[in-house]
């Protein structure tokens, strides 16, 4: 299943939301009103939102000023969530996410609107920093 935020012009240079991000405990500034649980150390956060499972997402990859990928530790959740970051000029950036999990048929029915809304809520958050 992949899914992607709308893309989000955030003023901000490249460098500057890059550094952000890749700080996992910024995402707590970040996360969706309904967040019931956050606890973040040196790579990898944990989360999770009202009547979902909690969810450890760890910092994958990152590529300097350009995008970042966390992936999921849990095994019965598969997915990455990949930010990228494209500069527009000194002073503003295109940020725009991309979801991809490994899921059965009715799995991705199931969390999709789910999904794509906290996705949605990230990028409108990170437009905010």
């Amino acid at each position: 299943m992949n899914l992607k935020s709308p893309k989000v012009i955030v003023q901000k240079d490249d460098k500057t939301i890059f550094d952000f991000l890749i700080k996992v405990e910024n995402f707590k500034q970040l996360m969706p009103e309904n967040t019931d649980k956050f606890e973040a150390n040196e790579d990898s956060f944990l989360f999770a939102l009202k009547g979902m499972p909690d969810i450890r997402l760890k910092l994958q990859e990152k590529n300097a000023n350009s995008s970042i990928i966390l992936a999921s530790t849990n095994d019965k959740f598969p997915f990455t969530l990949k930010g990228n970051i494209v500069k527009l000029d000194e002073f503003s950036s295109e940020v725009q996410l991309f979801f991809d999990g490994k899921f059965n048929a009715m799995m991705a029915m199931m969390i999709k609107n789910p999904i794509q809304k906290f996705i949605n809520t990230l990028t409108e958050n990170i437009g905010k920093i």
